[in-house]
């Protein structure tokens, strides 16, 4: 019989033997969201906005702000973030290059262009200290992405936004119900923008959201794409004459089973992300101390945690386990009944989309169409995020307190962490890129 303590991937026993049932469910549908969806088709009020309506005020009290505005994606409701800036042709904005691209291409359709930054190696988000000397007179916005969950670094962000007076924009697609400092991320910038497709931790279907407590940043997003609400009870000055058409030619609204789905899902978020919190910390409490590995997360003492910790995440140290490379240590985590894959997204700004394509026409690559420079950023430029792929690895994501098979995938990273030395001969070492452009799929 295989020995438990050999690795799987020599032979040995596998670490996870327990059925994990329904831990790994997401999202959580119940005859509450089921009768909820009924009611709207059975009524034919699938394009209609009533349910929306409901459904943004919610979530506006739940958020706490003022507005907030259903989208039928995430990308549209970022790209009327920009719109709400003031994000137009000739203007820059400052993203992180790991990101899922819907936090900057939006920035092309309204003739502006992206500036990237670089990302903190331990909190994956924007690096405030990057942030500063990439202004210029014609930065018109700040993206926080608080990626994979993690609150970005929101005080220092604000503080240079303040100063050289540029809006901040958040991208809160991976951290619904996050906390930074006390308070939920969403409501530090000038506006807030989020997906809420089927696989995010607020999971609705196809949707988005964009919150804020700026009325003409509000009412902008509102003339952008929602035609149907442009009309008279508009009260920004100056958006009052063009009511009736949508000024960015975009239908953007929210589809009413999303919206009837997400009411329901709201009533229960905050305590089925209280057990998802709860289950995560565990795993990681479970792998304190052991070499090589880091937890993705914020400190226990910072009043900060994690928003429903989508696209789970850990941090990889091949220094402590002999410099055994990240694709090696997953294959073993793998072969012990565990998740883990290497990388995370790849850097936007080494894509071809955003150096050599000319989208619309213009005679050059896009990125540069409107700009008074070439802006495009080559290998090299940013070391941290192209070379994050081999110091990542998605974890287990357990939307339930299952101890034992918490228990269990955690002795799967350990044991491979501690029988390290035994896999480095076979190392095939690392692909020049891990991760995709798209986004990892989530467990």
């Amino acid at each position: 019989m295989a020995q438990k303590s050999t690795l799987a991937l020599l032979g040995g026993g596998k670490a996870v033997q327990t059925d994990p049932g329904d831990t790994f469910r997401w999202p959580i549908i119940t005859e509450e969201d089921e009768n909820a969806v009924l009611d709207v088709l059975r009524r034919g009020g699938m394009s209609g906005t009533d349910v929306t309506r409901e459904f943004e005020k919610e979530f506006a009290a739940w958020q706490g702000v003022e507005y907030a505005l259903g989208f039928s994606t995430g990308t549209g409701a970022l790209e009327a973030a920009m719109f709400g800036c003031g994000v137009g042709v000739g203007d820059e904005i400052i993203c992180p290059s790991i990101t899922y691209w819907a936090s900057a291409l939006p920035a092309f359709c309204l003739g502006a262009t992206v500036v990237f930054a670089e990302i903190d190696p331990d909190t994956l988000c924007i690096d405030p200290k990057d942030i500063e000397h990439r202004i210029t007179e014609h930065t018109k916005a700040i993206v926080a992405v608080h990626y994979c969950g993690h609150p970005a670094d929101m005080d220092p962000i604000l503080e240079i936004a303040a100063r050289r007076n540029v809006r901040v924009i958040e991208d809160v697609s991976h951290a619904h119900g996050g906390i930074y400092k006390g308070r939920k991320v969403g409501t530090f910038g000038d506006v807030a923008a989020m997906s809420m497709m089927s696989g995010k931790s607020f999971a609705i279907g196809e949707a988005g959201m964009l919150t804020t407590n700026d009325l003409e940043i509000y009412e902008r997003a509102i003339a952008w794409g929602h035609y149907g609400r442009y009309n008279d009870s508009i009260r920004t000055p100056w958006l009052r004459k063009w009511l009736g058409l949508p000024l960015g030619a975009h239908k953007y609204r929210m589809h009413q089973l999303s919206s009837a789905v997400g009411r329901v899902q709201l009533r229960h978020y905050d305590a089925r992300n209280r057990e998802i919190l709860r289950a995560m910390n565990e795993f990681w409490d479970l792998l304190e101390g052991v070499p090589g590995i880091k937890a993705h997360r914020p400190d226990r003492d910072s009043g900060s945690d994690m928003g429903g910790w989508y696209a789970a995440h850990g941090l990889y140290r091949p220094n402590q386990l002999g410099g055994l490379s990240i694709t090696r240590f997953a294959q073993a985590v793998r072969a012990e009944g565990s998740v883990c894959s290497p990388g995370c997204n790849r850097p936007l700004h080494l894509h071809p989309l955003l150096n050599e394509c000319d989208v619309y026409g213009h005679g050059k690559p896009t990125r540069i169409a409107n700009a008074d420079r070439d802006l495009r950023q080559p290998p090299g430029t940013l070391p941290i995020s192209e070379g994050i792929g081999a110091r990542v690895y998605s974890i287990p994501w357990f939307k339930k307190y299952r101890p034992e098979v918490i228990r269990e995938h955690a002795e799967a990273y350990r044991k491979v962490a501690e029988h390290a030395d035994e896999l480095i001969a076979d190392d095939p070492g690392d692909p020049p890129m891990l991760g995709g452009w798209h986004f990892f799929a989530a467990t």
